[in-house]
């Protein structure tokens, strides 16, 4: 029975506050969520979270690329990165000559679209380099973000898709008149300026499209199953001539009829009061105008009538990916094949594809999943074959699987089971403020009521195995498109030549009035609160084992944690044997069995290997976790070696091995640790293929068997640790095997060394790593700063310069990162990745500013004052309680050291700074990591970098 023909419980009520607002609320939401609109159509949802005083905002934008002009693709995209430059307040410090200048590139760039001689647009643009030189001694870069870091935010971002353009900031609960401040600016008017170098920017970001081939697949997969609708014709990053011949005209059209308060929401969720949000919002916002919508043309696709099939080619492994058409989100057909989705892969691992294909290694790896838009979505299967597999013989086997939906041969307790996952993912969900907004927005952006997203559950519960059946044998048919992965040369690059920006002025210490005004308005600070660790944390003992409790004061939802101290320095065979226990069964439970017991029960069971230590983790509802205890228990003692499986197992192990030498993410993180700890190091220190091939099961079995024997301690998430104490001790066994001596691993000095991968890409990626000092946590504080100051973050030096003046990289920054071990040393690390033609001058400027500290007062105060705002506004809850207990030891610590961190920093001024960085960042020498077509290296300079080697792929992977 469908839910419209049922009562609901979730039903929406009107109310009025003391300030005379009318809002919404929904009966029985546990969030009590408040739903305002705004007399100009802004609606407003609000919501208490009371973790820290902080509040998760949102600002959701219902438009996307779908509303990109046809001429102008792309446009919704770098519209949200301009909406980081200012305003004629904010970013300026004479706003009336940069005006001038910036109406005469607008002009300019008509006249450079329009044109079709390339040497005539070459030189409109080198006038328009020229005339944004000029504009850019008024420009002040990134004003934005220093505002706005000013605040003590955090996740300052925003991101474009079909439907959407969301704005994100995490704030303090004083600042949040400041913050509205803000946005009310932002979202009033908008300014291009520092418009070329952005824009170049963004043509970097759609080159790292270019070397990411999921990208590539999901180009031609939208593409065939939307031909004519803007999900397949618009993508988010654009076309590259419509990059390349942008209209400052057309931007500001769109932002005058889409950026209109009638067509955004704000979400707040956080420790806020609704009377007091709701008019410090009308105030500021209340005040925009309401603006009727363009009025846009319904497209409706015909019906996929028959089997279409698409080519993509990449140096990775290959895969298929098979995708059908659905109606929207919310609607029947997207829920059920949600739920269909969820029979074939769930994430207990119990469904069709992870038994049948997964858990019998009968591919390397398949997946299903469904995607919900706002008009349309699609039921995808992915599907990445062995070597000895075509790509149509995956195709086939995945089929196969769906086939057997249609004749409704799976279990009759998977529907509900995969409700209750529903509903436990859904109470995950919205426990915490950035999950409960996220929420929020998507619901508002695909047009759905908060009532409508409570009532879902209930609706999926609605359906039964025969409505099931029934959309299935509906539903697939040779209806389908496809898009075969091959491993192959990529003919359809482009690569384009630098443009030749010339650099623009940066103004890293002017200051707009409208940025002081926002300085000088001083708010009551937040006082920090620092945690007692022994007052938090209840500890018992069950069989000399120590148990530690923290109250889940949230839901009713539990996790154990079993904590072994030991990993894989220990034992090199540990993470194996973790990894060969998930495709084993029991005398009594067959692999299968296993998988289905935990799902039906609603469990989730995680290994986690890493050199130090082994963390077992069951979550779920509290009432079934001794039942997953018990479960757990004797998978392992009574885990069954089976030689086929094993066999099995060794031929996915090294077929994914070599998946992971054709991935280029995968390998510039080998190249990275190899440039970092050399040849000899945990990363290249593997079993080998032959030590695979040539043992047996057991090797790995008696490991799991034996492995309660050795010491552990027992975390419980939860609320009721009196029953936990009570049955723990049964599955709870004597100690009496020791951990072994650990292998002690070189941390090498760096230095005077560059390694190269060739690899086909657009770009060239690369990263230098230098040893610093030993770890000291008296430095936690400057690192913080130095870090925020310099080398990460929208307003460091690092960004500024490299991306915001000179249109280098659309990624670059320094990071030191403290070790997490004392007794190791720190590392920092550089990373630039850029076209090819850019990466010598890039690494020119990293090395300038690494040469000497520049010094800038007001952005170092900012960096500061931002570190503390962050520090004294921020809680720590749930399990990282005790968490955080586990990393602190490691350093010695035994207390909240962020205490210490805290009063660092307050007491730190630039001269501290500049002395750590002439003391720990300067003298560091550095290696080098470089990925890219070796055709487009630079030699001559990469030979001033130091003593060049091009290693293997078996260097650096150890395989």
């Amino acid at each position: 029975m469908n839910l419209s023909m049922i009562d609901r419980k979730y039903k929406e009520t009107v109310h009025t506050d003391i300030g005379h607002y009318e809002y919404i609320t929904v009966t029985h939401d546990e969030n009590n969520v408040r739903i305002y609109t705004l007399k100009n159509g802004l609606k407003v949802f609000l919501a208490q979270n009371f973790d820290s005083p902080r509040i998760q905002t949102f600002i959701p934008v219902k438009t996307g690329s779908n509303n990109d002009p046809a001429d102008n693709t792309g446009l919704a995209h770098y519209l949200e990165h301009m909406m980081f430059k200012g305003t004629s307040r904010l970013g300026t410090h004479n706003w009336e000559k940069e005006k001038e200048l910036l109406d005469q590139i607008s002009t300019l760039y008509e006249e450079h679209k329009a044109e079709q001689n390339p040497e005539k647009k070459k030189d409109i643009y080198k006038k328009i380099d020229e005339i944004s030189q000029e504009a850019s001694q008024y420009a002040i870069a990134n004003e934005y973000d220093k505002a706005i870091s000013s605040l003590g935010a955090s996740g300052t971002n925003a991101h474009t898709w079909f439907d959407e353009t969301v704005y994100k900031n995490n704030i303090p609960n004083n600042e949040l008149e400041k913050w509205l401040k803000i946005e009310k600016e932002r979202f009033s008017e908008m300014v291009l300026r520092l418009f070329h170098t952005e824009l170049e920017s963004v043509y970097e970001e759609f080159n790292r499209a270019q070397d990411n081939d999921s990208r590539l697949v999901n180009y031609e997969l939208m593409d065939a199953l939307f031909p004519t609708h803007p999900n397949g014709q618009q993508t988010t990053l654009g076309k590259p001539e419509h990059l390349k011949n942008p209209s400052m005209k057309a931007i500001h059209k769109y932002f005058d009829e889409y950026y209109v308060p009638n067509n955004y929401a704000m979400v707040l969720v956080g420790d806020l009061q609704f009377d007091e949000t709701i008019q410090l919002i009308d105030a500021y916002f209340g005040t925009l105008p309401y603006k009727e919508l363009p009025k846009k043309a319904s497209i409706i696709e015909k019906p996929i009538t028959k089997i279409v099939k698409r080519t993509v080619k990449s140096p990775t492994t290959p895969r298929v990916q098979l995708a059908w058409r659905t109606d929207s989100y919310g609607s029947r057909e997207a829920m059920l094949a949600d739920i269909v989705a969820n029979i074939l892969s769930n994430r207990g691992e119990a469904g069709l594809l992870d038994l049948h294909i997964n858990q019998t290694q009968k591919m390397l790896w398949a997946q299903a999943f469904s995607v919900g838009l706002r008009q349309y979505g699609y039921f995808s299967i992915v599907a990445v074959p062995k070597e000895t597999q075509t790509l149509d013989e995956a195709r086939v086997m995945v089929l196969e699987e769906i086939e057997l939906i249609k004749k409704g041969d799976f279990p009759d307790w998977m529907l509900p089971a995969i409700i209750n996952d529903f509903k436990l993912q859904r109470m995950k969900g919205l426990e915490t403020a950035e999950g409960l907004a996220t929420s929020l927005y998507d619901s508002y952006i695909k047009g759905r009521t908060w009532e409508q997203e409570l009532n879902e559950m209930d609706e999926y519960a609605s359906f039964t195995k025969e409505d099931i059946i029934s959309f299935a044998n509906a539903f697939f048919h040779e209806n389908y498109v496809y898009v075969d992965k091959e491993k192959g040369i990529n003919d359809k690059l482009l690569r384009v030549e630098n443009p030749g920006i010339t650099p623009v002025k940066i103004n890293r210490e002017a200051q707009s009035e409208f940025l002081q005004e926002i300085l000088s308005d001083k708010t009551e600070d937040i006082q920090p609160e620092f945690i007692d660790y022994q007052k938090e944390i209840i500890t018992a003992e069950s069989k000399g084992k120590k148990l530690s409790f923290v109250v889940n004061k949230y839901n009713e939802i539990a996790q154990v944690h079993f904590i072994f101290p030991f990993g894989s320095d220990n034992d090199r065979d540990l993470g194996i044997s973790t990894q060969l226990l998930q495709y084993l069964g029991t005398h009594d439970l067959s692999p299968e069995d296993l998988k289905n017991e935990f799902f039906k029960i609603g469990i989730s069971n995680d290994f986690k290997t890493t050199n130090n230590q082994l963390l077992i983790s069951l979550s779920g509802l509290e009432e079934n976790i001794e039942k997953g205890i018990a479960l757990l228990q004797h998978w392992m003692h009574d885990v069954k070696p089976d030689q086929e499986i094993y066999n099995q197992f060794v031929n996915t192990v090294l077929e994914n091995r070599q998946a992971v030498k054709k991935d280029k993410n995968r390998i510039m993180t080998a190249l990275t640790n190899y440039t970092k700890l050399g040849p000899d190091s945990r990363f290249t220190d593997v079993i080998s293929k032959e030590e695979l091939e040539t043992t047996t099961p057991e090797r790995f079995t008696d490991r799991m068997k034996k492995l309660f024997k050795y010491p552990y301690q027992i975390f419980f998430y939860g609320k009721d640790f009196e029953s936990f104490k009570e049955y723990i001790g049964q599955y709870t066994e004597t100690e009496s095997l020791s951990v072994p001596q650990p292998k002690e691993y070189p941390e090498p000095e760096t230095g005077g060394n560059v390694y190269f991968i060739n690899y086909d890409m657009v770009q060239m990626e690369m990263s230098k790593i230098g040893k610093g000092h030993q770890v000291d946590p008296l430095n936690f504080g400057r690192i913080n700063v130095f870090n925020e100051y310099f080398g990460r973050g929208l307003s460091s030096i690092v960004f500024q310069e490299i991306r915001e003046s000179k249109s280098l990289a659309y990624s670059a920054y320094v990071s030191y990162a403290a070790n997490s071990e004392l007794n190791h040393p720190d590392y920092i690390t550089t990373y630039i990745g850029t076209q090819p033609d850019k990466l010598m001058i890039a690494v020119d400027t990293m090395n300038e500013l690494m040469s000497e500290l520049p010094e800038v007062p007001i952005q170092f105060e900012n960096a500061k004052n931002a570190a503390l705002k962050q520090i004294a506004s921020t809680r720590i809850t749930r399990n990282n309680i005790f968490f955080n207990t586990l990393k602190l030891k490691k350093l010695g610590i035994e207390h909240d050291y962020r205490k210490n961190i805290y009063e660092q920093i307050n007491k730190l001024s630039f001269e501290d700074i500049r002395e750590f960085y002439q003391n720990d960042i300067k003298p560091i020498h550095y290696n080098t990591a470089i990925i890219g077509k070796k055709e487009n290296l630079n030699m001559e300079a990469v030979d001033k970098m130091g003593i060049f080697t091009e290693v293997s792929l078996k260097d650096i992977f150890g395989h």
